[in-house]
């Protein structure tokens, strides 16, 4: 045996196993901030956040990962999986967001059309949703929202009333066919308009 063979103690192979030194101290790993964190579940978190403050479109979450520099292979996996177990279904999401826009805000389908569109639903999911709402359901919706307008507009003149009208249910979606017949209709029943 060499003196250099005496000068380094030998390392019992058990304790490069355990990620011991050579005197039996910790060999020290790579700090948790050192490591690059996991592609996959930075963007599954990125999602679930999304998802967790309010339901979001497959389009809408792909654009929220492109945004954080996220891969395009690991969004799509990240997606794939996400809508494989059913926490991101395009056609409820579309379903949901008409009956809410048509409710809440009183959009007709040409709005709602539009809204599916930038929030990008394909157009056949697109259209599924918008099959729900019948033209009665529309004139009907737009009979409301023209009755809750003409109360705050008593005292005008029909001209006028009918002008304001029709540009607010424009703005809704409203083709002028359905915007003109249900304005006339609304006006002559207005008790202002009775005759005496």
């Amino acid at each position: 045996m060499t003196t250099q063979d005496r000068a380094a103690p030998e390392v019992p192979a058990l304790a490069l196993v355990r990620g011991t030194s050579e005197v039996g101290n910790p060999v020290p790993e790579a700090s948790k901030k050192d490591r690059e964190p996991d592609p996959y579940q930075v963007a599954r978190q990125i999602v679930l956040r999304q998802l967790a403050m309010a339901p979001r479109s497959r389009a809408e979450l792909m654009q929220k990962l492109e945004h954080r520099d996220c891969p395009a292979a690991v969004a799509a996996t990240v997606l794939d999986r996400m809508t494989e177990v059913g926490l991101i279904d395009d056609q409820a999401y579309a379903q949901m967001l008409v009956r809410s826009q048509q409710s809440g805000r009183g959009l007709a389908r040409r709005a709602l059309a539009r809204e599916l569109r930038t929030k990008g639903i394909e157009d056949h999911l697109a259209e599924q949703a918008l099959a729900t709402i019948s033209d009665e359901d529309e004139r009907d919706r737009a009979r409301a929202l023209v009755d809750k307008k003409l109360r705050a507009m008593h005292g005008l003149g029909t001209d006028v009333q009918t002008r304001r009208l029709a540009g607010m249910l424009a703005r809704k979606g409203y083709s002028s066919g359905v915007t003109f017949a249900v304005i006339r209709a609304a006006i002559a029943d207005a008790p202002e308009h009775l005759p005496d």
